[in-house]
């Protein structure tokens, strides 16, 4: 493993993969990327909710929204990762998942992808996919991941 790319969530899972992500590389001096991705639907929820606020002159553009998830990924890496000897690098994306994952691992030129996997039923999977299931047939390295 010379680059692994590691989707940072809110949940408990999420942020314990992030750590084994992280002493997984620094073991064996890899580097790291913490990518946490805003999906269109909840950049459009953001927008959309903040435009009904009466007397509140702002907008929420992508560029915010795609600061806002850096920062996110940030702050779980600094929260996650205080005591391990690595270095990483935050970033954020929006967009649909999957797509953003893979595309950020191929430009990173990751070899290896953490996330955590959702509990989802058959039916919830046909009919809306399964991301995990997505990254790992068409990610060309190693995935590891970790269920709720």
């Amino acid at each position: 493993m010379k680059r692994a790319l590691a989707v940072v969530e809110a949940s408990e899972s999420a942020k314990e993969l992030v750590r084994e992500a992280g002493e997984l590389a620094a073991g064996v001096g890899a580097e790291l990327v913490l990518l946490h991705v805003t999906t269109n639907e909840e950049y459009e929820e953001t927008r959309t909710s903040l435009e009904g606020i009466p007397n509140l002159e702002t907008s929420y553009t992508a560029g915010q929204a795609l600061e806002g998830a850096r920062q996110f990924a940030q702050d779980i890496g600094r929260e996650v990762l205080d005591g391990i000897d690595v270095e990483y690098e935050a970033i954020g994306r929006i967009g649909d998942e999957r797509d953003q994952i893979l595309d950020a691992a191929t430009e990173l030129d990751c070899d290896h992808v953490f996330l955590a996997g959702r509990k989802r039923s058959p039916t919830g999977k046909a009919l809306f996919g399964d991301r995990t299931q997505s990254v790992i047939l068409d990610f060309d390295g190693a995935v590891t991941v970790v269920t709720e």
